[in-house]
């Protein structure tokens, strides 16, 4: 099974990415939450293009993503989980929370923390939140959050095909709660309390910086109740709420150099 993880895992994340992708494109196209202040022409080119300066970076630095790393640390028995000899179906579901509860712990980190801060504003500076957003991310941070994740994979060894679910998972769900869809607000009740919707994320997108620090989940919505950091509503009203930063709103936060430049750039006075 492992084996055929790793042979097929490229195929498998392509797959799963590129309909989910375009699911969400379809859904925001038919349904639109919000209307757009910039047309997509403008903004598009540099979120796809991170995400393709991403992968290739990943793939230039990493000679092993977390997947491999996993398969490693279980021929070799290395990790929590084997250690204790746990049930491969027990191990699986406790590597999903577990790794869910980091991936929000690593999220406020970044908010918090100024250096991390620097690189994840990259992110929050986009001027509008569509299914893009999701893909919208600093190679920096990226190689930091794999250096991360490939600690904790090795450190609890996480079977490789929990890994692979929850990447997946985890890639799906911040493209479906990052896109500009509708949901009725009686679906939308129901689902935040399974999964981060489009609009309760769409709060931490907000201009105001107490919004900005709220709703870190990106998949699980439990982690934001239980620590605090819920907050139900935009207080513009999401029809009307701003999207983006204060001080990034020119060329640093549409163009692709700019993207690029952000963390070492200083906000204007």
């Amino acid at each position: 099974m492992n084996e055929w993880l790793l042979t097929h895992e490229p195929g498998i994340r392509l797959g799963c990415f590129l309909s989910v992708l375009l699911a969400m494109m379809v859904w925001e196209w038919q349904q639109p939450r919000r209307l757009l202040g910039l047309a997509r022409a403008r903004r598009w080119p540099a979120n796809l293009g991170l995400i393709a300066i991403d992968t290739v970076m990943l793939r230039l630095f990493f000679p092993l993503l977390a997947v491999g790393a996993a398969q490693v640390a279980a021929n070799n028995g290395w990790g929590l989980f084997h250690w204790l000899e746990i049930p491969l179906t027990t191990a699986v579901i406790a590597s999903l929370l577990v790794l869910d509860l980091a991936v929000y712990a690593q999220h406020v980190a970044f908010h918090k923390l100024t250096p991390l801060w620097r690189l994840h504003r990259t992110h929050h500076t986009d001027l509008d939140l569509d299914v893009t957003t999701a893909l919208r991310f600093h190679p920096l941070e990226i190689m930091l959050s794999m250096l991360i994740k490939l600690a904790l994979v090795t450190a609890l060894g996480v079977p490789p095909v929990a890994v692979l679910l929850f990447e997946v998972l985890l890639n799906a769900t911040a493209m479906f709660n990052h896109s500009n869809v509708y949901c009725s607000p009686k679906l939308d009740r129901l689902l935040r309390w399974l999964i981060v919707t489009p609009d309760m994320h769409r709060v931490h997108h907000s201009i105001h910086r107490t919004e900005t620090d709220s709703n870190f989940g990106f998949n699980l919505p439990w982690w934001d109740r239980l620590f605090g950091t819920y907050q139900d509503q935009p207080q513009d009203g999401h029809p009307g709420m701003i999207i983006g930063l204060e001080y990034f709103r020119d060329w640093r936060a549409i163009r692709l150099d700019g993207l690029l430049l952000q963390p070492f750039l200083k906000p204007k006075p």
